[in-house]
Formats: C-alpha cells, structure tokens, sequence
C-alpha cells in the first residue's frame, strides 16, 4: 500500500467561490503489487450532533456533513455476495449511531472517531471486507454564520490502528476510541454468554445493537436497533446463537467501571423496551422486532 503524503487537511471555501462538494478529494491507494484499491463512498451524510467548544455548541446540537471514503478490494463480491464488501446503507446508520451519540468538542475528535470505527476489523457476526484505508471529511456548515465553511479532511490506514482489548465475563471489549468526555466501544459477546442485569448511576450509555442474534431483556432484539439507557435502569443482554454477537456501545463520559452495578431483576421482570432504528433500508424480520415503551 502506498504512503499518503498528508495526515489531515483544514480547508476553509466561501459559498461564493466554490461548493464544498467539489472539495473532497480522496487519494488514490494502491497495493504492494501496484494495483489501485478499490473505493466505496458516502457522501453528504448530514447529522445534527453536539460538537465544538463553546457553550452555546455544548448545548444545541448543530449539522454536521460527513464524507467518507473507504479504500478495499471488492473483486470477490462482484459474484454478488455483500458480505465481501462493505453494506453502505448500514454503515451510514452506524456513523449517524456514533455522531448522535458521541459530543464531539473538535472536528478532529469527530473525524478521527470515525476512522478508528470503519478501519476496525470485521467480526462473525457482522460479516465484511476489511477496509485498508479511510479519507474521512467533516463540514460543520453553519459554524461561521455563513461567511466561510470550515471542515476538515483526514486519511487513515488500518495497519497504523491499534485496538485496546478487555477480557470481560461475557467476551470481549473492544476500545474503538476515547476522547474528551466519551467512549466509543465493541461489546463482544461470546455464544451462550451474557452481559449481567445491571443499571449505571453515573455515565449515560447508548448502544447499537449491530449482530443478529441477541436478546435484549430476554426477548429478540434485530440488528440495528439503538437503546439509550436512562441512569438506573435495569438491562441485560443474551446470546443464544452460536455466533459471537457485537453492539456497539458509547458512554458519556467514557468507560467507569465501577458505574456497571450488577443488580437483581425486579420481580415484575425487565422492562421491555423499543429501540430505534438506524438501519432503515434494511427488512427486519418479524421475529427480530422488538416490542414494548422506549427506553
């Protein structure tokens, strides 16, 4: 794979003397033998999010546009299997899951959040080509009342990515990123393996259900469905299935371990909850579909 020559790019484009469309430019990479890779984009993602350092950016959330560029080989699914590419109607649910989510104070928190989360290798569960490279570009439109659009613009390699891992009762963590106030993390939860009945008192907690085949408060929960778990209350995860399942999970601030208290289900049993879902195109399965009031 050839070297990129710049880390990140901060450009500033008025309205008047170009579109801000017309400014990201991802470069070409290629393989060892020479061979460019392939590049799958998502442009124009537009999400409202809190990001950036003043009071009044920590309070409103504000668009912010989001240009992704994914470097990979997709010859093997040209026979038509998803599987060995990557699916961009869910990953731009996931990326809207993480911006919604997370409160970015720098463009740069929001854009290197996103690299660390598309160059993460695959998992069983969720089953995709590894993306070998990534130009991220992030637009805060509204940020100078108009008189200029700042953005910025960042490449990334998967092989300079380097994932901290916790071993946990139920599997595996995956520390996908930390920043100022957040945790962006890969719970992992191994067949047959659950995450205890448990409530947080200090950190709110939002979570993508990204495999399958779990339960959520002993019932099926489909992928793509997204929790946020108000402090106090009780919930749990399963995996029935024979495939390790994966959500993701991000925690504000992030990860206290001492503010995951295993607690006793009520008597009444957990609450059932609905999640929201971030993969709209997707066909869900009746027997995924969760039921019950919004958590």
């Amino acid at each position: 794979m050839s070297a990129f020559p710049w880390d990140g790019r901060a450009t500033y484009i008025t309205g008047q003397a170009m579109s801000i469309e017309h400014a990201f430019h991802p470069p070409t990479i290629t393989t060892a033998a020479g061979r460019p890779l392939d590049v799958i984009e998502v442009r124009g993602l537009t999400v409202d999010c809190i990001v950036g350092i003043f009071n009044r950016e920590r309070i409103s959330a504000q668009p912010l546009q989001v240009d992704v560029a994914l470097f990979l080989d997709t010859r093997s699914a040209a026979g038509g299997k998803l599987s060995h590419t990557v699916n961009y109607g869910r990953l731009a649910g996931e990326l809207r899951f993480l911006l919604e989510s997370c409160r970015f104070e720098l463009l740069e928190s929001a854009a290197e959040a996103i690299c660390r989360y598309v160059l993460a290798p695959p998992t069983e569960d969720v089953p995709r080509a590894q993306v070998h490279a990534a130009t991220v570009r992030v637009t805060k439109p509204h940020a100078l009342g108009g008189l200029a659009i700042p953005s910025l613009q960042v490449h990334r390699s998967a092989e300079e990515m380097v994932y901290g891992k916790e071993e946990k009762s139920f599997g595996r963590v995956d520390i996908i990123h930390e920043g100022t106030g957040y945790g962006v993390y890969r719970l992992r939860v191994r067949p047959g393996g659950h995450i205890p009945t448990h409530v947080h008192q200090k950190m709110e907690e939002s979570e993508l259900v990204l495999g399958g085949g779990l339960h959520l408060q002993h019932r099926p929960v489909a992928r793509g469905q997204a929790f946020h778990w108000p402090r106090g209350f009780p919930h749990r995860y399963d995996n029935p299935s024979s495939t390790e399942q994966t959500v993701l999970c991000v925690d504000k601030p992030g990860f206290i371990p001492s503010d995951e208290v295993e607690t006793e289900a009520p008597p009444e049993g957990l609450t059932p909850v609905t999640g929201t879902s971030y993969y709209p195109h997707d066909e869900l399965v009746a027997s995924e579909s969760s039921t019950g009031p919004r958590a």
